[in-house]
């Protein structure tokens, strides 16, 4: 599949053509706090509310990555985000997509080098779904250091299962982008540091900055954060939240002033989606999406005047 305009790395978002949302960040909203819709009537809200794109989370309600039939239902996915208007970002988060007992098990950090291959194909088959929609990135994370396992053999485990998905992020043009998770082995910015030294510092290796997470455990402020993680961001998740609280909350519930985030993000130049993650808020799906859209945009920074030919600004603007 060719990929959709909205979504090309080259392209700046305020080019001319780019729709009416012509702000310089591109707002998206996660498939995972939208689990009580079907998939086609979750992206038919979206493209309705005005969004630009989605947080596709692979599950067994929506896009099944362990279906037989996988490849067709993603070319089906593929047109009708493409019909839509829709950029999209692959998201492996399901709780249950691997073992119905174990809240996001097997992880890539599992005793049993079978489970933890279990995990480190699930990124494979996200780095092939990713390609054929288009999407910008593959999201992903550590996973709990298992009870008894040391950090140093924790740390090694994590860079070997990375390394078939990584291989096939290369070699598909899509970056793994791995996301620090409160609680997880890499929690942090800088034990995300820690794992792209540990491994060589890979092209496919990205970073998902949650900035929810950043004002729970970080020590520096949400826009700093954004700021330091700059160069190697390829996806963005956002939510409100608390310091010292993993909650994700809807926007105005927590503690994050918005504005400086938003404008420090763009600033990055990053183009990619900026999705927001609320997967405890599906009994109210339709309705936090309708809100969170309005929010985010009066938070984001004004898009720069158009100007004519001449570089004079534009007197329709």
């Amino acid at each position: 599949m060719s990929q959709h305009p909205n979504q090309h790395p080259n392209q700046h978002p305020n080019e001319p053509g780019d729709g009416p949302a012509s702000h310089p960040l591109r707002f998206g909203y996660g498939t995972n706090g939208l689990t009580d819709l079907r998939l086609d009537d979750a992206l038919a809200l979206l493209a309705d509310l005005g969004y630009d794109g989605v947080g596709l989370t692979l599950d067994h309600m929506h896009l099944d990555p362990l279906a037989d039939d996988l490849a067709a239902r993603t070319r089906r996915v593929a047109r009708r985000l493409d019909a839509l208007g829709l950029g999209v970002t692959v998201e492996t988060g399901a709780r249950y997509v691997l073992d119905p007992r174990r809240k996001h098990g097997p992880s890539l950090l599992d005793p049993d080098p079978a489970d933890r291959a279990r995990r480190a194909d699930l990124l494979v088959r996200a780095v092939d779904v990713a390609a054929d929609l288009g999407a910008h990135a593959v999201h992903c994370f550590s996973g709990i250091t298992p009870a008894g396992t040391d950090e140093d053999t924790a740390w090694k485990r994590l860079a070997e299962s990375l390394a078939p998905a990584l291989d096939a992020a290369a070699t598909a043009g899509v970056p793994l982008a791995v996301e620090p998770e409160p609680g997880h082995l890499l929690a942090t910015l800088a034990d995300f540091h820690t794992l792209r030294r540990a491994l060589g510092d890979p092209d496919a290796l990205g970073l998902t900055l949650d900035i929810g997470h950043c004002q729970c455990l970080e020590p520096l402020p949400p826009a700093d954060c954004v700021r330091a993680a700059g160069p190697w961001l390829r996806h963005v998740q956002i939510e409100d939240m608390r310091r010292g609280v993993h909650e994700h909350l809807p926007f105005g519930d927590g503690e994050i002033d918005f504005p400086p985030v938003l404008e420090a993000l763009a600033a990055t130049g990053y183009q990619g989606l900026t999705v927001v993650e609320l997967p405890r808020h599906s009994h109210a799906g339709p309705h936090f999406a309708a809100h969170s859209l309005p929010f985010l945009r009066r938070a984001a920074p004004a898009p720069p005047p158009r100007t004519n030919r001449s570089g004079s600004p534009s007197a329709t603007h």
